[in-house]
């Protein structure tokens, strides 16, 4: 396998090589004072590097290519920004390379600078045929470099799906309200539904739903917009139709409802049902005046739970479908269930509304509540299990989804600091 550019990135932000005699490709001593800001927008690489060359000493930027014919291959000839470059940092100078007016730029070749050790672990993991990178020497990494670098993941994680609910927040045009009732109904999706869901928070806008408490009401707005309504025989549905009609005429819903057809039954249980979940998000809306300020004030888990399992309508008690005949249903949403609109609606909310206001209270509030959740294993956390490390809590959950997605699935190694551990202790055989 090549080497990538960003070891090379690596390898200059954390000044892994030999600097005795360092020297340009042309024999001026080089010394480092300043490595610069690693730079992840357009331009060089390396911001505000402060670099001596000969006898004098340049502020400006560093730029790090595999082989500095690189240089031409990105057309930074022609490229202003890269004017200021001051170094050249390379493995290979294969050719000399100029500014827009040009001079000639110095060149810091490392090919032969680097520990062979570094770059054998370095591919080594780069290689690596196990789902996760390093697997084979995990149990070595001392615990406190993975419970941080856990922590890291989750709060990663955390910040990610606040990012989502802001670019809700952009789309409502700044009302944290509707943008909490768009996060609440697709959370009532759960996996299954949760394209449905979203189409109907849309077909019935939340400054609707806002006018209405009453859990009848309420009912016949969702079930109706949701295409649950047509040609039933069942007297509480008829009842529900009726409704529906006048409120659907006078807010103009018919030309946004959805169909029966949008929604999916198939391989779910009863209890799981779009048409309970409905049930169960009337009850929900019917008892707060505001949603989200619900989200942002309750102060422990089981103030979540009630929020979540509001007890349903007398016909929801007794069925799972509009069927005419009773079943053994059930009052309110499961505790399992509960727990996971903890985790997909108030959680980034809550993130959502910290990054948002500044105040990491909401942040901390967030993480405590994942902290309170008992979440069962997934096919992500058994793979961690299997080296060693076992996910107790939804917290510990999402730290092990998001360090996978972000880092050993895409083999970002020299990100992780893990992987960071690993490279500086060479600590694969072969080191």
């Amino acid at each position: 396998m090549s080497m990538k550019e960003d070891f090379l990135h690596y390898i200059w932000q954390h000044q892994y090589y030999r600097k005795t005699d360092l020297a340009t490709t042309e024999g001026e001593p080089v010394q480092v004072m300043r490595t610069g800001y690693y730079n992840t927008d357009a331009g060089p690489d390396f911001r505000e590097a402060i670099v001596r060359i000969g006898d004098v000493e340049w502020s400006g930027s560093v730029e790090v290519h595999l082989r500095a014919s690189d240089w031409r291959r990105h057309n930074h000839q022609t490229d202003l920004k890269y004017d200021q470059v001051t170094l050249h940092v390379v493995w290979e100078a294969d050719t000399p390379v100029l500014r827009t007016d040009g001079t000639i730029i110095p060149v810091l070749e490392l090919k032969d600078r680097v520990d062979t050790a570094l770059v054998y672990t370095y591919r080594q993991l780069q290689e690596a045929r196990t789902t996760i990178p390093c697997a084979n020497v995990w149990p070595a990494v001392p615990e406190i470099t993975k419970t941080m670098m856990l922590g890291r993941a989750l709060t990663e994680r955390l910040e990610q799906k606040g990012h989502e609910v802001l670019q809700l927040y952009t789309n409502y045009n700044h009302d944290w309200e509707a943008t909490a009732y768009h996060v609440l109904f697709k959370g009532f999706g759960f996996k299954i539904n949760q394209q449905p869901m979203e189409r109907l928070a849309a077909a019935l806008p939340a400054t609707i739903v806002r006018k209405h408490r009453q859990l009848f009401q309420l009912e016949a707005m969702l079930f109706g917009q949701a295409g649950f309504l047509a040609d039933l025989e069942t007297e509480y549905a008829q009842q529900l139709a009726k409704e529906y009609s006048f409120l659907s005429h006078k807010y103009s819903l018919g030309e946004k409802a959805m169909q029966r057809h949008h929604w999916n039954f198939m391989r779910m249980r009863p209890a799981n049902f779009p048409t309970v979940r409905l049930a169960q998000l009337a009850a929900v809306l019917a008892n707060r005046q505001s949603f989200f300020t619900t989200i942002l004030e309750a102060q422990t888990i089981k103030h979540y739970e009630a929020l979540f399992m509001a007890e349903v309508s007398e016909f929801w008690q007794q069925h799972f479908t509009f069927t005419p005949e009773p079943t053994k249903a059930t009052k309110t949403m499961g505790k399992g269930s509960a727990h996971n609109l903890v985790i997909n609606v108030a959680v980034p909310l809550l993130a959502a509304y910290s990054h948002f206001s500044g105040d990491r209270t909401y942040l901390e509030k967030a993480i405590e509540l994942l902290e309170k959740v008992k979440e069962a294993s997934n096919k992500i956390t058994r793979l961690y299990e299997e080296l060693g490390w076992k996910a107790k809590t939804a917290a510990d959950n999402q730290a092990a989804l998001s360090l996978y997605k972000n880092y050993c699935q895409p083999v970002n190694c020299l990100q992780c600091a893990v992987g960071n551990k690993i490279l500086k202790q060479n600590i694969l055989s072969g080191s």
